[in-house]
């Protein structure tokens, strides 16, 4: 899912919260329907964009049913990783807006 089709920082920083955000929400949706009979784990699937900078994301479903409670610790650790990836991503944001804030008012 592309966000921007620029390579600026924002635009790489967007794209890297964009698929942190979709990897919470899977995860989460893990979590939530872990009691859920025959419930199949939701996954996502993250791949670089070479050309124009950041990533996309895919979310799928698992061939297999997960027996109860068998990867909540991974889904509860991926939250948290999720968490600090959004975070990162978007101090890339706010520093590139500060960088050009600041050459802005060097050149005023």
């Amino acid at each position: 899912m592309s966000v921007t089709s620029g390579s600026s920082a924002t635009a790489i920083g967007l794209s890297g919260m964009r698929a942190a955000q979709l990897k919470l929400d899977s995860h989460a949706h893990n979590v939530a329907n872990v009691q859920t009979p025959d419930f199949r784990r939701q996954s996502t699937t993250q791949t670089a964009r070479p050309d124009t900078g950041g990533v996309d994301v895919q979310i799928g479903r698992e061939v297999d049913v997960s027996a109860p409670f068998d990867r909540l610790a991974e889904d509860l650790v991926g939250e948290r990783m999720s968490l600090y990836s959004f975070a990162a991503n978007l101090r890339t944001v706010q520093t590139e807006d500060r960088m050009l804030g600041a050459l802005l008012d060097t050149r005023v």
